[in-house]
């Protein structure tokens, strides 16, 4: 492996590609660089080196074969919990995003190798157990979030339709009801948040599909909680998760979000707010009330018609 001196030299000169050494060779050596456990390595240089590659159009005609060279990162260690494998795993998710979300501006990539990345990347994110955020000495692992981001990738895709967009509805609910030991503390629920909301942006879920989905999450959250004597134990942190998931969920729907450059490149595709929002907003705050019925004032609305 190349010098930590060497990629610094790169980083210097531009981000080009280096002129004493093929795009084959420093791509194979930057993508190892991604499991790295110093973050200089991985997050200084790896990451933006290959980011800005891709954005520059360097692997348009080669974004099939770097996908599938990633894709195996995330099986990568996969089921340890607490160990170096997970920042491999990570940042080959976050990569992959970068990579698909080439081909929503771009156009470049056929079905048959997204909906592939497409099975990978959801096979992987149920059953990460590594939820750590900020690592001492290593920096950021963050799986869920970096997944969260691969997830909103994959729902810009014009490759999914709508039996795609609900399968990533569900992984995510599976996702955040699964049983856990790590409360999320950086950010992971409204990244989760914008997932489901690029979800939205498709208009291809109406209400019979999302409402449902958003009952899922509540049901998880109205689970028996019982006093404990240690934090962990009331309420779980799952369900500290799902509640943080909804109230980000509720407050992104009622302000609107962002769009990225690529969430608006297809108005045929994309509309500006989701289509039945405020029925979204009042059934994710049924959910909210309902977690604390003591609390809140009681509320009726008619239900959709199915």
């Amino acid at each position: 492996m190349s010098s930590e001196a060497y990629w610094q030299s790169v980083m210097q000169a531009g981000m080009e590609v280096p002129a004493d050494r093929s795009l084959d060779e420093c791509t194979v050596e930057l993508v190892e660089m991604l499991g790295h456990p110093n973050p200089r390595w991985r997050e200084d240089l790896a990451y933006p080196l290959l980011t800005t590659w891709i954005t520059k159009g360097v692997y348009d005609d080669l974004l099939s074969g770097l996908g599938d060279g990633i894709v195996p990162g995330l099986r990568y260690g996969l089921g340890h919990d607490g160990d170096v494998s997970v920042l491999r795993r990570s940042y080959s998710a976050l990569m992959l995003a970068e990579i698909i979300g080439r081909d929503n501006n771009e156009n470049l990539m056929t079905s048959d190798s997204v909906l592939r990345w497409g099975d990978s990347a959801t096979a992987w994110y149920v059953r990460e157990q590594d939820h750590r955020g900020w690592v001492p000495e290593q920096g950021w692992a963050n799986a869920i979030a970096h997944g969260a981001d691969l997830l909103a990738a994959l729902a810009r895709s014009r490759h999914f339709g709508r039996l795609e967009l609900t399968v990533l509805l569900d992984v995510i609910a599976d996702r955040v009801l699964q049983p856990t030991s790590y409360i999320w503390r950086h950010g992971e629920e409204d990244r989760l948040a914008y997932a489901v909301m690029t979800l939205l942006h498709r208009n291809a879920l109406d209400p019979g599909i999302v409402e449902p989905w958003l009952a899922r999450l509540g049901a998880g959250i109205m689970l028996p909680r019982t006093r404990g004597h240690i934090e962990a134990e009331w309420p779980s942190p799952s369900v500290r998760n799902t509640s943080s998931l909804l109230r980000a969920l509720h407050l992104q729907l009622a302000l609107g979000v962002q769009g990225r450059a690529d969430l608006r490149a297809d108005a045929e595709l994309f509309a500006e707010q989701p289509a039945h929002r405020a029925d979204l907003i009042l059934a994710v705050l049924d959910q909210i009330r309902a977690e604390s019925p003591w609390l809140y004032r009681p509320t009726t609305r008619a239900k959709p018609v199915t």
